[in-house]
């Protein structure tokens, strides 16, 4: 940074402190400080990573020491390998696991996991988990206080292993019950926006009572597509339909909309260029503006195949980050790359010193952050 970006940035971070915007993360014991920028960008990330114990020597320990990761996502596949060696072997190795990451972090970190119930579980019952039942059968039995003690149920396990957001719950609407990565895969409450609401709704309650977040996914729907975007380019201009917004403009009207997650979605209907991760007419126009959200926004994995094939890395970031993403997924398991989350955060860095992102709209993600790491009253 030359001399004169420098003072100019000296002077937003001096007015940004005398409005309380750079004060340390509520609730946190470990730092008092001002937040750096580079603190603010580390806290836009959250990464995967290989292994069942971590030490600060670690890639992801210097992710975390050096480079203010502001959070992780635990798999127990790693698929690159082929192998169930990832991050979780039983209760009490993830458990540890976690008080390893925390005790590293020099803030609180974002311990993440997909625990959607059914076929998408992390945590599963040959690991030493209790069992799950999936969206698909929550719907279908229709009932609040049944879909409640369910996901209670996922709710203190994750409390009881240390995470502390799940991508969890799907409210896409299960429009296609062939689609290869929602319907078939039991993933969807129901096609009625009504009870998707119903069941997401009780399925926040329940998390909320472990002092655990949610995020809803994915946005703006992708229950009606054909074609899985972790694999390739996804369309659905000619299936989705307005009604796949209803359950989003339900839970956010009921505040209980903790975060929501990107799609990876080509819809021209919304935008003739981009998909929705990095379509600002989707995030900022749609989402922020129509349904008047200003909670956290999380991109689905950027390396996942609708983005990374079509898109480079900075590209894709850059796109993102304009659009209105608040945090970046650097899953490292569609692909594994072990300098992805630096990269990610080194882009960044440099996006704001060439002024392609300004110093104001990383501060805006990280007070949304900061708001989102705040525990649950």
């Amino acid at each position: 940074m030359d001399s004169l970006n420098r003072r100019s940035f000296l002077k937003l971070v001096a007015t940004a402190l005398g409005a309380g915007m750079l004060s340390p993360t509520p609730g946190s014991s470990k730092t008092t400080d001002p937040i750096s920028l580079d603190e603010m960008i580390g806290q836009m990330v959250i990464g995967g990573f290989r292994g069942f114990t971590i030490t600060p020597d670690t890639p992801i320990g210097q992710d975390i020491q050096k480079r203010h990761l502001g959070g992780v996502v635990l798999y127990d596949y790693d698929v690159p390998t082929h192998t169930p060696r990832r991050n979780i072997q039983s209760p009490s190795q993830v458990k540890t696991l976690g008080i390893q990451l925390q005790k590293i972090s020099p803030t609180p970190l974002t311990i993440a996991i997909d625990e959607e119930g059914g076929k998408i579980t992390r945590l599963k019952q040959r690991y030493g988990f209790p069992p799950t039942v999936s969206a698909q059968a929550l719907g279908k039995k229709n009932d609040i206080t049944y879909t409640y003690q369910r996901a209670l149920g996922i709710a203190q396990t994750l409390k009881s292993v240390g995470i502390t957001l799940n991508f969890a719950p799907v409210v896409d609407l299960n429009i296609n019950p062939d689609n290869p990565v929602i319907g078939k895969l039991e993933r969807s409450f129901s096609a009625d926006p009504q009870v998707v609401t119903r069941m997401a709704l009780a399925f926040i309650r329940a998390h909320h009572t472990e002092g655990i977040r949610c995020t809803l996914k994915h946005f703006p729907g992708h229950g009606s597509s054909s074609t899985d975007s972790h694999l390739g380019f996804v369309d659905v201009t000619k299936t989705w339909s307005p009604v796949e917004l209803e359950p989003y403009k339900n839970i956010i009207g009921a505040g209980m909309a903790d975060a929501i997650m990107t799609a990876h979605v080509f819809n021209a209907n919304l935008d003739d260029k981009y998909p929705a991760t990095l379509s600002k007419r989707v995030i900022t126009g749609l989402l922020r503006e129509k349904l008047g959200y200003d909670g956290v926004i999380i991109s689905d994995d950027m390396q996942m195949g609708a983005i990374r094939k079509y898109y480079g890395f900075e590209q894709a970031i850059r796109l993102a980050i304009d659009a209105g993403v608040d945090i970046l997924i650097v899953a490292n398991n569609t692909i594994f790359d072990k300098t992805a989350i630096p990269r990610a955060i080194s882009i960044i860095r440099t996006l704001v010193k060439q002024g392609k992102i300004s110093v104001p709209r990383i501060e805006a993600s990280y007070r949304r952050i900061r708001t989102f790491k705040q525990p649950i009253s």
